[in-house]
């Protein structure tokens, strides 16, 4: 997930002088990671307040600082499709810096397929929490995605772009019909039956679709059921029913679209063509997906992030592209690159950030209290503080490693 971003063919027979490290891979990482980290700085928790409830601004802070109930989607639900989406960046510089390190086709597959079963495990050791006794046997954490689809995507890694649209598009369409040839949920359900499946009364009406959209309704779908089954396989406390944000297992074959056109975003970046026309094929080919996505989305089936529906996976991969195009421009092209310095300090250990900010956001935030004083967040603005102030601490906690070259890989 953290592959280096400097690279060469892609065959150890082949070798040639390393490129210079596109800064603007680690640039645009770690914002993703950073705003991640920041936990929304609590935005939207504060604009639930009286007082601010009626401010057009703190309405549009709130939408982009929170996950959308159901359809759309605003800036904090392009954290997770900008995350995926830079793994398959990542790839082709990664697999041809280790062509030119002479590792054969077949350690490389099996690199892959260690870093996949890592990712997995780092997925249920995060979902197993407190005084568990045993593993709560969750894949719907990005790690975890990401560790389910990482071993295809290497599968298709340098077969040309042919084979890559090929795979996008039997991906889209075989994961579409999946969804619509399931049988539609009942139209009468009651509000017990909608608790049974883990919907509230109050977001009925925003996740229970109707007509032909209904086939995505949360936790009334096709890959409900596949988890319904599939999840119960394991050893679990008690029966697995639903996911209560509407998440499922199956996520990971939709969002292999993303991480697809992250690996022909990366094939582009690698070529030995102009930046002019770098930028032209990252501007065409972010402006198709965006424009595919949202016909897609108001024809065949909604755009919902929870589920990582194909045209969700179109509609977020023309908008993370445009942003990685933006970075490319900005710090490789233009060459402004100290401003991007913070950012790069977090980008180079994304899996580091992560972990702490799973880990230990609410223990960093307790030291604080502690040292601070235990009024510090307190007031209406006090939880801005807090998330700010954390997020500082693993700032300084990635510099630190990054100052003395310490990176966290798998």
């Amino acid at each position: 997930m953290t592959a280096e971003n400097a690279g060469a063919p892609s065959t150890a027979a082949e070798p040639s002088p390393k490129p210079a490290r596109l800064v603007s891979l680690d640039a645009y990482r770690g914002l993703i990671m950073i705003f991640m980290a920041s936990s929304g700085f609590g935005l939207h928790q504060v604009a639930q307040l009286d007082q601010f409830k009626a401010s057009a601004l703190w309405k549009f802070l709130a939408f982009h600082t929170e996950h959308a109930a159901w359809v759309g989607g605003g800036a904090w639900d392009m954290i997770q499709p900008a995350f995926m989406f830079m793994v398959g960046v990542a790839m082709p510089f990664s697999l041809a810096r280790r062509g030119t390190e002479g590792q054969a086709y077949g350690r490389q597959f099996l690199h892959a397929l260690w870093r996949s079963l890592v990712l997995v495990a780092l997925a249920v050791f995060l979902a197993t929490r407190g005084n568990a006794k045993q593993p709560n046997f969750v894949f719907t954490n990005v790690l975890g995605q990401i560790g389910l689809g990482y071993t295809f995507l290497f599968l298709l890694a340098r077969r040309g772009w042919k084979v890559h649209l090929g795979a996008l598009l039997a991906l889209a369409v075989g994961y579409w019909a999946f969804f619509a040839l399931h049988p539609l949920p009942p139209g009468d359900m009651g509000l017990k039956e909608l608790k049974a499946i883990g919907i509230k009364a109050a977001e009925a009406k925003d996740v229970l679709l109707t007509g032909f959209s209904a086939h995505w309704s949360k936790n009334l779908n096709a890959a409900t059921a596949f988890d319904q089954w599939f999840l119960n396989l394991f050893p679990t406390a008690e029966k697995f029913v639903t996911n209560a944000g509407g998440y499922q297992t199956l996520n990971f074959v939709p969002s292999l679209i993303t991480m697809i056109l992250g690996l022909m975003a990366g094939e582009i970046l690698r070529r030995p063509r102009g930046d002019k026309e770098k930028l032209k094929w990252l501007g065409l080919a972010g402006a198709a997906c965006l424009v595919l996505g949202l016909v897609a989305g108001a024809t065949v089936c909604p755009i919902v992030k929870r589920i990582w529906t194909p045209s969700w996976a179109l509609y977020s991969g023309g908008i993370v592209i445009w942003m990685l195009a933006a970075f490319y421009w900005v710090v490789d092209v233009r060459g402004w690159k100290a401003w991007a310095m913070p950012l790069v300090v977090v980008g180079m250990n994304s899996i580091a950030i992560y972990l702490m900010h799973q880990l230990l956001a609410g223990w960093t935030a307790g030291q604080l209290r502690i040292y601070l004083g235990a009024g510090i967040f307190g007031g209406d603005y006090g939880i801005i503080w807090q998330r700010s102030l954390v997020l500082l601490a693993m700032w300084c906690a990635c510099w630190w490693m990054y100052r003395r070259k310490i990176f966290l890989r798998i």
